[in-house]
Protein backbone atom coordinates (compact mmCIF):
# COMPACT_ATOMS: atom_id res chain seq x y z
CA UNK A 1 0.00 0.00 0.00
CA UNK A 2 2.94 2.49 1.33
CA UNK A 3 4.54 1.77 -2.76
CA UNK A 4 0.81 2.14 -4.42
CA UNK A 5 1.25 5.86 -2.13
CA UNK A 6 4.64 6.69 -3.06
CA UNK A 7 3.91 5.62 -7.09
CA UNK A 8 0.93 7.80 -7.31
CA UNK A 9 2.27 11.05 -4.80
CA UNK A 10 5.93 10.82 -7.82
CA UNK A 11 3.24 10.58 -10.60
CA UNK A 12 1.32 13.98 -9.39
CA UNK A 13 4.75 15.87 -8.78
CA UNK A 14 5.72 14.60 -12.40
CA UNK A 15 2.12 15.84 -13.79
CA UNK A 16 2.30 19.04 -11.98
CA UNK A 17 5.44 19.83 -13.18
CA UNK A 18 4.91 18.90 -17.16
CA UNK A 19 1.70 20.89 -16.98
CA UNK A 20 3.40 24.06 -15.23
CA UNK A 21 3.24 27.10 -17.73
CA UNK A 22 6.92 28.45 -18.86
CA UNK A 23 8.33 31.06 -16.82
CA UNK A 24 8.86 34.27 -19.34
CA UNK A 25 11.94 36.60 -19.27
CA UNK A 26 11.98 39.56 -21.69
CA UNK A 27 15.69 41.56 -21.70
CA UNK A 28 15.35 44.14 -23.55
CA UNK A 29 17.82 46.36 -24.93
CA UNK A 30 17.52 50.14 -25.65
CA UNK A 31 18.96 51.69 -29.21
CA UNK A 32 20.96 48.39 -29.07
CA UNK A 33 21.91 47.90 -33.24
CA UNK A 34 21.49 45.17 -35.02
CA UNK A 35 25.21 44.23 -35.51
CA UNK A 36 26.51 45.10 -31.75
CA UNK A 37 26.98 41.24 -30.68
CA UNK A 38 29.58 38.54 -31.10
CA UNK A 39 26.21 36.19 -32.80
CA UNK A 40 25.71 38.76 -35.17
CA UNK A 41 28.92 39.30 -36.77
CA UNK A 42 31.02 42.12 -33.70
CA UNK A 43 34.28 41.36 -33.53
CA UNK A 44 35.03 43.91 -31.16
CA UNK A 45 32.36 43.84 -28.38
CA UNK A 46 32.77 40.80 -26.73
CA UNK A 47 29.15 39.50 -25.67
CA UNK A 48 29.79 35.65 -24.54
CA UNK A 49 26.74 35.22 -22.52
CA UNK A 50 24.03 36.34 -25.37
CA UNK A 51 26.29 34.02 -27.49
CA UNK A 52 25.76 31.53 -25.49
CA UNK A 53 22.22 32.52 -25.73
CA UNK A 54 22.63 31.56 -29.12
CA UNK A 55 24.40 28.30 -29.09
CA UNK A 56 21.91 26.94 -26.73
CA UNK A 57 18.98 28.60 -28.69
CA UNK A 58 17.74 30.49 -31.55
CA UNK A 59 18.77 33.53 -33.61
CA UNK A 60 15.71 35.24 -35.36
CA UNK A 61 17.40 37.68 -38.02
CA UNK A 62 14.33 38.84 -39.55
CA UNK A 63 12.95 39.89 -36.16
CA UNK A 64 11.12 43.59 -36.51
CA UNK A 65 10.05 46.62 -34.11
CA UNK A 66 6.72 47.97 -35.51
CA UNK A 67 8.18 51.32 -35.05
CA UNK A 68 11.61 52.52 -34.76
CA UNK A 69 11.31 54.98 -31.47
CA UNK A 70 11.28 53.81 -28.08
CA UNK A 71 7.69 54.18 -26.25
CA UNK A 72 5.85 53.07 -29.98
CA UNK A 73 7.75 50.10 -29.73
CA UNK A 74 6.96 49.33 -26.23
CA UNK A 75 3.35 49.98 -26.91
CA UNK A 76 3.34 47.11 -29.56
CA UNK A 77 5.67 44.93 -27.39
CA UNK A 78 3.05 45.01 -24.67
CA UNK A 79 -0.37 45.12 -26.40
CA UNK A 80 0.49 43.04 -29.15
CA UNK A 81 -0.60 45.69 -31.79
CA UNK A 82 0.83 47.86 -34.38
CA UNK A 83 1.57 51.29 -32.31
CA UNK A 84 -0.77 52.96 -34.22
CA UNK A 85 -3.60 50.55 -33.63
CA UNK A 86 -3.31 51.66 -29.57
CA UNK A 87 -2.91 55.38 -30.41
CA UNK A 88 1.10 55.34 -29.53
CA UNK A 89 3.68 57.47 -31.92
CA UNK A 90 6.99 58.60 -31.04
CA UNK A 91 8.38 59.09 -27.95
CA UNK A 92 6.83 59.93 -24.12
CA UNK A 93 8.83 62.72 -22.07
CA UNK A 94 8.13 64.68 -18.68
CA UNK A 95 5.70 66.88 -20.35
CA UNK A 96 3.37 63.96 -21.76
CA UNK A 97 0.16 63.69 -19.92
CA UNK A 98 -0.43 60.70 -22.38
CA UNK A 99 0.16 57.27 -21.86
CA UNK A 100 -1.27 53.66 -22.55
CA UNK A 101 -4.77 53.15 -22.07
CA UNK A 102 -6.40 51.65 -19.24
CA UNK A 103 -8.55 49.43 -21.19
CA UNK A 104 -5.47 47.70 -23.67
CA UNK A 105 -4.98 44.31 -21.89
CA UNK A 106 -0.80 44.70 -21.81
CA UNK A 107 1.06 41.35 -21.35
CA UNK A 108 1.59 41.42 -17.40
CA UNK A 109 -1.95 41.81 -17.10
CA UNK A 110 -2.51 38.47 -19.13
CA UNK A 111 0.56 37.13 -17.64
CA UNK A 112 -0.90 37.96 -13.81
CA UNK A 113 -4.47 36.92 -14.67
CA UNK A 114 -3.12 32.96 -15.56
CA UNK A 115 -1.12 33.24 -11.90
CA UNK A 116 2.06 34.99 -12.34
CA UNK A 117 4.12 36.57 -10.59
CA UNK A 118 4.89 39.96 -12.41
CA UNK A 119 8.18 42.15 -12.42
CA UNK A 120 9.59 45.26 -14.19
CA UNK A 121 13.07 46.60 -13.92
CA UNK A 122 14.48 48.90 -16.39
CA UNK A 123 12.41 52.27 -18.15
CA UNK A 124 8.79 51.88 -18.68
CA UNK A 125 8.04 54.57 -21.59
CA UNK A 126 4.53 53.65 -21.40
CA UNK A 127 3.32 57.45 -19.29
CA UNK A 128 4.79 59.30 -16.18
CA UNK A 129 1.19 59.99 -14.00
CA UNK A 130 0.48 57.81 -11.24
CA UNK A 131 -2.21 55.63 -13.61
CA UNK A 132 0.69 54.37 -16.01
CA UNK A 133 2.67 53.29 -13.66
CA UNK A 134 3.37 49.45 -14.20
CA UNK A 135 1.92 48.85 -10.80
CA UNK A 136 -1.28 50.02 -12.31
CA UNK A 137 -0.74 48.07 -15.45
CA UNK A 138 0.11 44.27 -14.60
CA UNK A 139 3.30 43.99 -12.64
CA UNK A 140 3.69 43.27 -9.04
CA UNK A 141 6.86 45.20 -8.86
CA UNK A 142 8.54 47.77 -10.49
CA UNK A 143 12.14 49.63 -10.15
CA UNK A 144 12.90 52.31 -12.83
CA UNK A 145 12.85 55.38 -14.65
CA UNK A 146 9.34 56.39 -16.53
CA UNK A 147 10.82 57.49 -19.63
CA UNK A 148 14.83 57.48 -21.31
CA UNK A 149 17.27 58.86 -19.49
CA UNK A 150 18.66 61.51 -21.56
CA UNK A 151 15.21 63.57 -20.54
CA UNK A 152 17.58 64.55 -17.55
CA UNK A 153 20.59 66.97 -16.61
CA UNK A 154 22.31 65.54 -19.66
CA UNK A 155 20.67 66.03 -22.51
CA UNK A 156 23.13 67.09 -24.92
CA UNK A 157 20.98 70.36 -25.58
CA UNK A 158 18.21 70.59 -23.96
CA UNK A 159 19.55 70.17 -20.24
CA UNK A 160 18.00 73.41 -18.93
CA UNK A 161 14.60 72.17 -19.76
CA UNK A 162 14.90 69.15 -17.80
CA UNK A 163 13.83 68.42 -14.26
CA UNK A 164 15.80 65.97 -12.19
CA UNK A 165 14.97 62.33 -13.32
CA UNK A 166 12.72 60.63 -11.01
CA UNK A 167 13.96 56.81 -9.76
CA UNK A 168 10.65 54.97 -8.62
CA UNK A 169 10.46 51.33 -6.78
CA UNK A 170 6.61 50.55 -7.59
CA UNK A 171 4.71 53.88 -7.00
CA UNK A 172 7.65 55.94 -4.88
CA UNK A 173 10.09 58.41 -6.28
CA UNK A 174 13.44 56.91 -4.49
CA UNK A 175 15.79 59.37 -5.58
CA UNK A 176 16.28 61.84 -8.26
CA UNK A 177 19.43 62.45 -10.73
CA UNK A 178 20.57 58.63 -9.94
CA UNK A 179 23.91 57.52 -10.62
CA UNK A 180 23.62 56.14 -14.46
CA UNK A 181 26.69 53.79 -14.57
CA UNK A 182 24.70 51.83 -11.93
CA UNK A 183 21.50 51.13 -14.06
CA UNK A 184 22.39 48.09 -14.99
CA UNK A 185 23.64 46.93 -11.68
CA UNK A 186 20.86 47.90 -9.99
CA UNK A 187 18.52 46.56 -12.62
CA UNK A 188 19.69 43.10 -12.66
CA UNK A 189 20.26 42.52 -8.57
CA UNK A 190 16.29 43.13 -8.32
CA UNK A 191 15.93 40.93 -11.70
CA UNK A 192 17.43 38.11 -10.03
CA UNK A 193 16.05 38.52 -6.63
CA UNK A 194 12.86 38.67 -8.68
CA UNK A 195 13.64 35.08 -9.85
CA UNK A 196 14.75 33.75 -6.54
CA UNK A 197 11.98 34.59 -4.44
CA UNK A 198 9.32 33.39 -6.77
CA UNK A 199 10.86 29.98 -7.89
CA UNK A 200 7.76 28.11 -6.88
CA UNK A 201 5.40 29.53 -9.23
CA UNK A 202 5.33 30.53 -12.74
CA UNK A 203 6.47 34.56 -13.45
CA UNK A 204 6.59 36.80 -16.11
CA UNK A 205 10.15 38.87 -15.69
CA UNK A 206 10.94 42.16 -18.16
CA UNK A 207 13.57 43.83 -17.75
CA UNK A 208 14.18 46.55 -19.76
CA UNK A 209 17.47 47.81 -19.90
CA UNK A 210 18.25 51.71 -19.67
CA UNK A 211 21.51 51.30 -21.68
CA UNK A 212 22.65 51.68 -24.10
CA UNK A 213 20.31 54.81 -25.19
CA UNK A 214 22.26 58.33 -24.94
CA UNK A 215 23.77 59.29 -22.40
CA UNK A 216 25.71 55.88 -22.26
CA UNK A 217 27.47 54.86 -19.04
CA UNK A 218 29.30 51.96 -17.65
CA UNK A 219 30.38 50.69 -14.14
CA UNK A 220 34.05 50.99 -12.74
CA UNK A 221 33.96 46.84 -13.03
CA UNK A 222 33.47 47.72 -16.77
CA UNK A 223 34.77 51.00 -17.50
CA UNK A 224 37.43 51.11 -20.24
CA UNK A 225 37.33 47.09 -20.08
CA UNK A 226 36.57 46.91 -24.02
CA UNK A 227 38.08 47.08 -27.27
CA UNK A 228 35.52 49.06 -28.57
CA UNK A 229 35.51 52.65 -26.63
CA UNK A 230 32.55 53.58 -23.90
CA UNK A 231 29.98 51.92 -26.53
CA UNK A 232 31.61 48.31 -26.32
CA UNK A 233 32.24 48.90 -22.20
CA UNK A 234 28.23 49.54 -21.46
CA UNK A 235 27.05 46.62 -24.16
CA UNK A 236 29.47 44.09 -22.34
CA UNK A 237 28.01 44.92 -19.17
CA UNK A 238 24.78 44.11 -20.37
CA UNK A 239 25.97 40.60 -21.53
CA UNK A 240 27.44 40.21 -18.07
CA UNK A 241 23.37 41.00 -17.19
CA UNK A 242 22.46 38.28 -19.49
CA UNK A 243 24.51 35.93 -17.78
CA UNK A 244 23.68 36.64 -14.17
CA UNK A 245 20.08 36.25 -15.30
CA UNK A 246 20.83 33.02 -17.10
CA UNK A 247 22.69 31.97 -13.55
CA UNK A 248 19.95 32.52 -11.65
CA UNK A 249 17.66 30.61 -13.58
CA UNK A 250 20.19 27.95 -13.48
CA UNK A 251 20.47 28.19 -9.78
CA UNK A 252 16.36 27.87 -9.13
CA UNK A 253 16.76 24.63 -11.55
CA UNK A 254 14.53 26.32 -13.79
CA UNK A 255 16.20 26.29 -17.03
CA UNK A 256 14.13 23.54 -19.15
CA UNK A 257 11.07 25.75 -17.50
CA UNK A 258 11.99 29.44 -18.37
CA UNK A 259 12.17 31.00 -21.90
CA UNK A 260 14.51 33.87 -22.43
CA UNK A 261 14.25 36.28 -25.05
CA UNK A 262 16.14 38.84 -25.71
CA UNK A 263 16.42 41.66 -28.13
CA UNK A 264 16.34 45.75 -28.84
CA UNK A 265 13.68 47.97 -29.19
CA UNK A 266 14.87 49.79 -32.39
CA UNK A 267 18.10 50.23 -34.06
CA UNK A 268 20.76 52.73 -33.06
CA UNK A 269 21.16 56.85 -32.51
CA UNK A 270 23.53 56.87 -35.56
CA UNK A 271 24.11 60.45 -35.41
CA UNK A 272 25.67 60.09 -31.64
CA UNK A 273 28.79 58.00 -33.01
CA UNK A 274 30.89 56.66 -30.74
CA UNK A 275 28.43 56.66 -28.40
CA UNK A 276 25.86 54.74 -30.64
CA UNK A 277 26.10 51.18 -32.20
CA UNK A 278 25.97 49.68 -36.09
CA UNK A 279 23.38 48.38 -37.64
CA UNK A 280 25.48 47.29 -40.82
CA UNK A 281 25.01 46.34 -43.41
CA UNK A 282 21.86 47.70 -42.75
CA UNK A 283 20.52 51.02 -43.86
CA UNK A 284 19.75 54.00 -41.62
CA UNK A 285 18.92 53.34 -37.95
CA UNK A 286 16.55 54.81 -34.91
CA UNK A 287 13.70 56.49 -36.22
CA UNK A 288 13.34 55.58 -39.52
CA UNK A 289 11.93 52.36 -41.09
CA UNK A 290 14.91 51.38 -43.12
CA UNK A 291 16.25 48.34 -42.13
CA UNK A 292 18.70 49.69 -39.67
CA UNK A 293 15.61 51.22 -37.85
CA UNK A 294 13.30 48.37 -37.44
CA UNK A 295 15.26 45.21 -37.79
CA UNK A 296 16.78 44.04 -34.47
CA UNK A 297 18.76 41.58 -32.83
CA UNK A 298 16.48 38.94 -31.16
CA UNK A 299 17.31 35.56 -29.35
CA UNK A 300 14.71 32.94 -27.99
CA UNK A 301 16.43 29.99 -25.33
CA UNK A 302 14.54 27.51 -23.68
CA UNK A 303 16.27 24.54 -23.39
CA UNK A 304 14.05 20.91 -24.51
CA UNK A 305 11.52 23.39 -26.39
CA UNK A 306 13.45 25.47 -28.42
CA UNK A 307 16.62 23.88 -30.72
CA UNK A 308 19.92 24.54 -29.78
CA UNK A 309 22.11 27.04 -31.84
CA UNK A 310 19.36 27.42 -34.98
CA UNK A 311 19.02 30.27 -37.21
CA UNK A 312 15.81 31.18 -38.88
CA UNK A 313 15.03 34.12 -40.82
CA UNK A 314 11.08 34.42 -41.35
CA UNK A 315 10.34 37.83 -40.31
CA UNK A 316 7.92 38.13 -37.53
CA UNK A 317 7.85 41.13 -35.16
CA UNK A 318 7.48 42.19 -31.81
CA UNK A 319 3.40 42.23 -31.82
CA UNK A 320 3.25 38.16 -32.30
CA UNK A 321 5.41 37.68 -28.55
CA UNK A 322 1.59 38.52 -26.54
CA UNK A 323 0.25 35.85 -28.23
CA UNK A 324 2.97 33.37 -28.36
CA UNK A 325 3.37 33.76 -24.47
CA UNK A 326 -0.57 33.85 -24.12
CA UNK A 327 -0.39 30.51 -25.35
CA UNK A 328 2.21 29.08 -23.42
CA UNK A 329 0.88 30.96 -19.76
CA UNK A 330 -3.21 29.44 -20.62
CA UNK A 331 -3.81 33.78 -20.54
CA UNK A 332 -6.67 35.10 -22.47
CA UNK A 333 -6.36 37.33 -24.75
CA UNK A 334 -8.12 40.71 -24.85
CA UNK A 335 -11.66 40.89 -26.31
CA UNK A 336 -10.05 43.83 -28.28
CA UNK A 337 -8.35 43.59 -31.65
CA UNK A 338 -4.66 42.62 -32.18
CA UNK A 339 -2.02 42.40 -34.93
CA UNK A 340 0.55 39.87 -33.27
CA UNK A 341 0.16 36.14 -34.14
CA UNK A 342 1.60 33.05 -32.24
CA UNK A 343 5.07 32.20 -33.41
CA UNK A 344 5.75 29.13 -31.23
CA UNK A 345 6.06 26.57 -34.38
CA UNK A 346 8.96 28.78 -35.41
CA UNK A 347 10.49 29.11 -32.45
CA UNK A 348 10.15 25.27 -31.81
CA UNK A 349 12.11 24.94 -35.13
CA UNK A 350 9.41 23.14 -36.37
CA UNK A 351 10.15 21.66 -40.51
CA UNK A 352 8.56 23.67 -43.09
CA UNK A 353 6.99 26.62 -41.06
CA UNK A 354 6.98 29.46 -42.08
CA UNK A 355 6.40 33.19 -41.13
CA UNK A 356 2.12 33.41 -39.91
CA UNK A 357 2.00 37.02 -41.54
CA UNK A 358 1.71 37.91 -45.51
CA UNK A 359 3.20 40.96 -44.64
CA UNK A 360 4.63 43.46 -41.96
CA UNK A 361 3.82 47.00 -41.73
CA UNK A 362 6.12 50.16 -40.92
CA UNK A 363 4.69 53.51 -39.67
CA UNK A 364 7.12 56.34 -38.89
CA UNK A 365 4.98 58.50 -36.20
CA UNK A 366 1.47 58.42 -38.47
CA UNK A 367 2.68 57.70 -41.80
CA UNK A 368 2.46 54.50 -43.40
CA UNK A 369 6.26 54.00 -45.10
CA UNK A 370 6.88 50.85 -45.70
CA UNK A 371 5.54 47.13 -46.25
CA UNK A 372 7.60 43.51 -46.26
CA UNK A 373 5.96 40.85 -47.59
CA UNK A 374 8.47 37.44 -47.88
CA UNK A 375 11.76 39.02 -48.80
CA UNK A 376 10.38 41.92 -50.68
CA UNK A 377 10.15 45.44 -49.51
CA UNK A 378 8.37 48.37 -50.68
CA UNK A 379 8.73 52.29 -49.33
CA UNK A 380 6.13 54.31 -49.97
CA UNK A 381 7.25 58.06 -51.02
CA UNK A 382 8.40 59.62 -47.20
CA UNK A 383 10.39 61.98 -45.86
CA UNK A 384 13.57 60.34 -43.18
CA UNK A 385 16.31 61.46 -41.61
CA UNK A 386 19.46 60.71 -41.96
CA UNK A 387 23.33 61.85 -40.23
CA UNK A 388 24.50 65.00 -40.92
CA UNK A 389 27.79 65.13 -41.97
CA UNK A 390 30.21 63.24 -39.76
CA UNK A 391 28.49 61.27 -36.71
CA UNK A 392 28.68 63.05 -33.35
CA UNK A 393 31.54 62.22 -30.39
CA UNK A 394 31.64 60.85 -26.89
CA UNK A 395 28.06 62.14 -25.93
CA UNK A 396 27.28 64.76 -28.36
CA UNK A 397 25.25 64.38 -31.74
CA UNK A 398 26.14 65.90 -35.32
CA UNK A 399 27.14 68.91 -36.14
CA UNK A 400 26.23 69.54 -32.17
CA UNK A 401 27.86 73.31 -32.11
CA UNK A 402 25.98 74.63 -35.51
CA UNK A 403 22.27 73.34 -34.12
CA UNK A 404 19.32 75.26 -33.49
CA UNK A 405 17.78 72.82 -30.87
CA UNK A 406 14.55 72.98 -30.19
CA UNK A 407 11.93 72.41 -27.56
CA UNK A 408 11.87 69.14 -26.13
CA UNK A 409 7.93 69.39 -26.96
CA UNK A 410 8.58 70.14 -30.38
CA UNK A 411 7.38 67.14 -32.26
CA UNK A 412 8.05 65.86 -35.68
CA UNK A 413 10.31 64.95 -38.17
CA UNK A 414 11.66 68.77 -38.55
CA UNK A 415 12.13 68.92 -34.55
CA UNK A 416 13.70 65.33 -34.31
CA UNK A 417 15.99 66.93 -36.96
CA UNK A 418 17.17 70.06 -35.47
CA UNK A 419 17.54 68.73 -31.94
CA UNK A 420 20.00 65.30 -32.75
CA UNK A 421 22.23 66.70 -35.78
CA UNK A 422 20.02 65.15 -38.33
CA UNK A 423 18.89 66.14 -41.91
CA UNK A 424 15.48 65.45 -43.36
CA UNK A 425 16.23 63.68 -46.80
CA UNK A 426 13.09 62.00 -49.22
CA UNK A 427 12.95 58.43 -50.58
CA UNK A 428 10.88 58.07 -53.23
CA UNK A 429 8.86 54.66 -54.49
CA UNK A 430 11.17 51.78 -53.79
CA UNK A 431 11.44 47.85 -53.86
CA UNK A 432 14.47 45.85 -51.90
CA UNK A 433 14.66 42.33 -52.61
CA UNK A 434 15.88 41.92 -48.62
CA UNK A 435 17.15 38.83 -49.76
CA UNK A 436 19.77 39.68 -52.31
CA UNK A 437 20.40 43.18 -50.96
CA UNK A 438 19.43 43.80 -47.03
CA UNK A 439 21.22 47.18 -46.62
CA UNK A 440 18.10 48.72 -49.50
CA UNK A 441 20.16 49.92 -51.73
CA UNK A 442 19.14 49.23 -54.99
CA UNK A 443 15.93 50.00 -56.04
CA UNK A 444 14.14 47.49 -58.47
CA UNK A 445 10.17 48.61 -58.45
CA UNK A 446 10.61 49.01 -62.30
CA UNK A 447 11.93 45.35 -63.03
CA UNK A 448 8.93 44.15 -60.80
CA UNK A 449 5.77 46.19 -60.99
CA UNK A 450 3.41 43.40 -60.26
CA UNK A 451 5.02 42.95 -56.69
CA UNK A 452 4.75 46.75 -56.06
CA UNK A 453 1.09 46.29 -56.91
CA UNK A 454 0.82 43.15 -54.85
CA UNK A 455 2.13 44.88 -51.86
CA UNK A 456 0.09 48.46 -52.32
CA UNK A 457 -2.78 46.23 -51.80
CA UNK A 458 -1.75 44.97 -49.10
CA UNK A 459 -0.41 48.01 -47.55
CA UNK A 460 -4.04 49.60 -48.22
CA UNK A 461 -6.04 47.28 -45.84
CA UNK A 462 -3.99 48.31 -43.10
CA UNK A 463 -4.28 52.44 -44.38
CA UNK A 464 -7.86 51.90 -43.84
CA UNK A 465 -7.59 50.23 -40.36
CA UNK A 466 -5.04 52.29 -38.97
CA UNK A 467 -4.60 55.68 -41.29
CA UNK A 468 -1.90 57.08 -42.82
CA UNK A 469 -0.80 61.05 -42.81
CA UNK A 470 0.98 60.39 -46.24
CA UNK A 471 -2.46 59.57 -48.01
CA UNK A 472 -4.35 62.18 -45.71
CA UNK A 473 -6.23 58.82 -44.83
CA UNK A 474 -7.81 58.83 -41.45
CA UNK A 475 -7.97 55.21 -39.65
CA UNK A 476 -11.00 53.31 -38.73
CA UNK A 477 -9.89 51.47 -35.86
CA UNK A 478 -7.51 53.54 -34.28
CA UNK A 479 -7.96 53.43 -30.44
CA UNK A 480 -6.78 56.28 -28.36
CA UNK A 481 -4.03 56.53 -25.75
CA UNK A 482 -4.83 57.53 -22.05
CA UNK A 483 -5.22 60.96 -20.61
CA UNK A 484 -4.21 62.14 -17.29
CA UNK A 485 -6.68 64.25 -15.51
Amino acid sequence: MRLLLAFVFISLVVSAAETRPPNVVIILADDLGYADLGCFGNTRIKTPNIDRMVAEGMKLTSFYVSQAVCSASRASLMTGCYANRVGMQGALNHTSKEGIHPDELLMPEMCREAGYATGAFGKWHLGTYPMFNPLQNGFDEFLGIPYSNDNSKYHPSLAKEMPPLPFYDGLKIIETDPDQSQFTRRFTERATSFIERNKSRPFFLYLPHVMPHVPIFASDAFRGKSDAGLYGDVVEELDWSVGKILDAIQRCGLERDTLVIFFSDNGPFLSYGNHAGSAKPLREGKLTTFEGGVRVPFIARWPGRVPAGKVCDEPVMEIDLLPTIAGLAGGKLSERKIDGLDILPLLEGRAGVKSPHEALFFYGGDELQAVRSGEWKLHFPHPYITVDGEPGRDGKPAKFGQMKPKSIMQSGIAGIASRHGYRVENVDLSLFNLKDDPGELHNIAAEHPEIVKRLRALAETTRKELGDALQGTKGAENRPLGMAP
